[in-house]
This record gives C-alpha cells, sequence and structure tokens, in this order.
C-alpha cells in the first residue's frame, strides 16, 4: 500500500499511512499528478529523531484525500526536487527545505518562505534576500514596501520593469513570526481562539475548520441547528468580503459610486453578524461542540429582509459598474492568469474558479450541512480582473440564496443544542484533516497527536499560500501602474502566509 484514503474531517490513525523512500514518494506523486490529483499538503515533523515527510493529495473528483510519507534518515539532507516535474509544489518544497535543510535539489527557485524563528539555517536574514535580478541598460527596479499606507500588513514587491511594463514581480513576506502552529501544539486545551486570529479577515472560516477538526479528533457530531448556523456565518463572511472588495476595486480605479454604495452595503452585512453574536467579524461565534449564539424566527426574518436589500443594491450597482465603459476598459485583460498556469501552479479559490478552474471544496469536499445543499460552482474562462471581479458578484448572489434557504429550515431545529459541552480527550497517534471553502479560497488545517493525546504537529494552509505567487504572474507585462487594482483583484494575507 502506498497510500491511504481518508476524507475531509476523517480521523485515520499514523501508524496506517504508509512509509515509502523518498525516490518511491516521488514518483507515486508524479504518477497521482497524472490522474488530476493535487497537492494541499506537504510538511515534516521530527519522528524519534528523524524527519518524517507528509504529503497529502487531494481528489477532487471522488471527494477522496490521498495521504503518505517518507521517512528521511539521521544525515540524510537532500532529494530529487517535485517542483522540476510539478511546478504546485515550489512553495511547500521551500517552506519544508526552510525548516528542516533538507534540501530539493534542482529546485528552480530555492529561497526562504518566512524567514521563521525556527528555520534551520539562522545566517538566512530577511535584509539578505536573494532577489531576482534583470540586466540591461533600460531595465530598473521598483520597490514597494514593506511599509505600507495605514493598517497594511508588512510585505515588499519588487519589480523588474522597461518603462512602465512590468517584467517581472518578485514578492517577499515573512516580516511577521506568528509562531501560529507552535502554539496549537503546545496546549493542553481548546483553542478557537487563536484560530479566530490565523487571518482576521477570515474569522469564521479558520475557525470552523479548526473546530471541525477537533470535533472529529473528539468523536463529536454537532447538532444540526449549529451546522446550520455555522454555514449561515461562513456565507455571510463571504458576502461581507466580496461586497468589501468590489468597493476597494471600483476605488482603485476612481469608480467612487461604486466605492461609496458597496462599502455602506458592506457595513449591512457585518453588521448582521453583529446581531447574531456581538461581533461584525464573528468572533465569539464557533466554538468546538457548536455555536454560541442563536437565530431565532424573530432574527431571521431581520437577517433575510437585510439579504433583499442587499442583494438589490448590488444588482443594482454592479450592473451600473459594468455598464461603463471606462471601467471595463480597466478591468478586462488586465492582470491575466490563464487556465494552464494558474493549474500549475496550484491556484484555488475565486481566483482559480475565474481562470477557468473547477474548483470548489464546498462541492469537492462538503462538511456539515453541504452534505446536504446543491449549487453550482460560478466560473469564469478569461483570468483577468474582470473575471475576478465578476466571481465575486456571481459568489454574492449564490452565497445569498444559501443563506435565505438555510435560514428557512431553522425553526424545522429549534430544539437543538447549540453547544455541546466537550472535553479535549483526543485519540493516540492520529491525524484528522479538515478542509473549509473560505470566501479567500480553500483552507487546510491538519493536526497530528502523539501516544500522550496531545497534538505535536498542527499544520495550517490559507488559501494566501498558493495565491501569491499567481498574482506575480498575473502582472507580467502589465504597466506598474496596474498593480495596486491586480493585487486587489487577488486581496491575498500576509499573515495568512507569515504563520
Amino acid at each position: 500500500m502506498k497510500w491511504i484514503i481518508s476524507k475531509n474531517n476523517q480521523v485515520i490513525s499514523l501508524n496506517e499511512i504508509p512509509i515509502l523512500n523518498i525516490n518511491g514518494l516521488r514518483n507515486e506523486i508524479i504518477k497521482q499528478y497524472r490522474t488530476q490529483k493535487r497537492v494541499i499538503g506537504f510538511f515534516g515533523c521530527v519522528e524519534y529523531s528523524n524527519i518524517r515527510l507528509y504529503v497529502i493529495l487531494a481528489d477532487d473528483k471522488k471527494s477522496e484525500l490521498l495521504i503518505s510519507s517518507a521517512r528521511f534518515a539521521a544525515g540524510e539532507k537532500s532529494y530529487p526536487s517535485i517542483t522540476k516535474d510539478i511546478p504546485a509544489f515550489h512553495l511547500f518544497e521551500r517552506e519544508f527545505y526552510e525548516e528542516f535543510g533538507i534540501e530539493p535539489f534542482g529546485h528552480p527557485w530555492l529561497k526562504p518562505v518566512r524567514h521563521s524563528k525556527n528555520k534551520f539555517d539562522k545566517t538566512q536574514k530577511i535584509e539578505n534576500y536573494p532577489f531576482f535580478k534583470m540586466e540591461g541598460e533600460e531595465v530598473h527596479e521598483v520597490a514597494v514596501g514593506p511599509i505600507h499606507a495605514g493598517i497594511i500588513e508588512p510585505g515588499h514587491f519588487r519589480f523588474m520593469c522597461n518603462g512602465e511594463k512590468v517584467y517581472h514581480l518578485e514578492i517577499q513576506l515573512g516580516y511577521q513570526h506568528r509562531g501560529v502552529e507552535f502554539l496549537f501544539e503546545n496546549s493542553n486545551r481548546f483553542m478557537p481562539h487563536l484560530a479566530e486570529s490565523i487571518t482576521g479577515d477570515t474569522v469564521i472560516g479558520h475557525t470552523v475548520a479548526y473546530s471541525n477538526a477537533m470535533e472529529a479528533l473528539i468523536n463529536l457530531k454537532i447538532s444540526d441547528k449549529s451546522e446550520l448556523i455555522r454555514v449561515i456565518a461562513l456565507e455571510l463572511e463571504r458576502v461581507a468580503v466580496h461586497i468589501g472588495d468590489l468597493g476597494a476595486i471600483s476605488n482603485d480605479i476612481a469608480y467612487i459610486m461604486g466605492s461609496s454604495v458597496f462599502g455602506a452595503t458592506r457595513t449591512l452585512i457585518i453588521n448582521t453578524l453583529l446581531s447574531i453574536c456581538g461581533s461584525r467579524f464573528g468572533r465569539g461565534l464557533i466554538r468546538v461542540g457548536g455555536v454560541t449564539c442563536d437565530i431565532d424566527n424573530k432574527l431571521a426574518e431581520i437577517i433575510s429582509t437585510t439579504l433583499d436589500k442587499v442583494l438589490k443594491d448590488v444588482e443594482r450597482m454592479t450592473d451600473t459598474m459594468f455598464s461603463s465603459a471606462s471601467v471595463i476598459s480597466r478591468l478586462e485583460k488586465t492582470g491575466t492568469l490563464s487556465k494552464e498556469k494558474a493549474q500549475g501552479i496550484g491556484l484555488v479559490g475565486i481566483s482559480s474558479r475565474a481562470s477557468g478552474l473547477s474548483l470548489d471544496t464546498r462541492i469537492d469536499h462538503p462538511w456539515g450541512w453541504y452534505k446536504n445543499m446543491f449549487f453550482d460552482k460560478e466560473i469564469i474562462e478569461s483570468g483577468d480582473v474582470f473575471a475576478r471581479t465578476s466571481i465575486r458578484y456571481k459568489e454574492i448572489k449564490q452565497s445569498i440564496i444559501i443563506i435565505k434557504e438555510i435560514l428557512s429550515q431553522l425553526q424545522n431545529h429549534d430544539n437543538d443544542v447549540l453547544l455541546i459541552e466537550t472535553k479535549n480527550s483526543l485519540p493516540v497517534n492520529g491525524m484528522v484533516i479538515s478542509i473549509v471553502e473560505g470566501w479567500r479560497g480553500e483552507i487546510v488545517h491538519v493536526a497530528l497527536t502523539n501516544n500522550e493525546n496531545g497534538i505535536f504537529r498542527y499544520k495550517i494552509k490559507d488559501a494566501s499560500f498558493n495565491n501569491w505567487y499567481g498574482l506575480a504572474l498575473s502582472v507580467r507585462n502589465n504597466g506598474i501602474s496596474d498593480f495596486p487594482l491586480c493585487n486587489k483583484s487577488f486581496n491575498l494575507s500576509y499573515c495568512g502566509n507569515d504563520l
């Protein structure tokens, strides 16, 4: 057996995961990729003084997860790079190398990912990052960041330009050393507050992923009503951020009417979350065991009425916006990322669907009440800023339909317990993989337990980890003045990378 098959939120024993030699595992990965699998996990941990590499591939057509591993003996410091054959592994291999010093030999772009405190090579510092260089009399560099205006988090962008045209963009992250994964690994209690802080704009998405993982480990099935409210909260988060992004994109093209209307409309959605749980961002709502707040019939009616208004306002404003020739001229054919490139680098979420990829883990790897729902993936082929803007509009409408449908079902579960009392009694030597489709895209949490009922490895992958390189590719051959617009059309998270 070379792979063990699992599913979203299914606990498996670490003892059942195959251990191959690294060359055998590499060949198996390449073989699986030929049958449309994709990587969602590639990380190491120390086991019995050796380094063990875990690999998780997703089979989206079958809603299955393939898991295997390789063990590196003491002194074994390299292996043939997988990235040479499958570019989507480029960041995963760089991260693994940065942490453990096992080199993917032949990797074409082996540079630091995070500059984390526990990196193996302490001589690698953010100040001596090896930026790509281009030669030529007409080539010049433009540096932006890491300090930005307002409250934007730190990240550095280095443009190689000829005049106004961008030849290449290199994005340097890793300025924040938060140690989020380490904190999960060194606690004997549930930590939903930490999950809420993984990325501040995706409170619901990450907390649901964490709670699903913990509930799977302790074999807890939450109530139907709790599942329904979690879906409502997740879709409200999607609607709120998508509307905010429509406003931000409008602002970046000086379409002030759109910026104003979308900004005001977003407030209606985040105030709806406030009315449910007391936080505009959903903090305190999702906990291991269910949810902390109810949605009664009166509140459900208010939410439904608010959503009707939001839908009308968004439709009117978007129709007006997309009827403007000056708007369309700025959005179409700007920051284009082809389907082939998107698939090659492993793009996920709204950015992948805007480039024609059929990938939505709500459908491909459903959890909770999503298993009982039927809706289509929103996909556009053009891969430009217009596509990434339009996807948001389409998903706003789709999410509002989903929320209203669920609101109508809540009264059928009035007697359900919202929050089940739990204890942190984790299984011995287990693994669980939790996947949630956040508003930005695929969120993956992986928890590994030891023989003392504790978590010894907690691995997090935000959609931003996959998509930052997509932004870099999308600005090539565009004017440098188009970068803010391209950047906002992806709207990626700095802290989602700097874990």
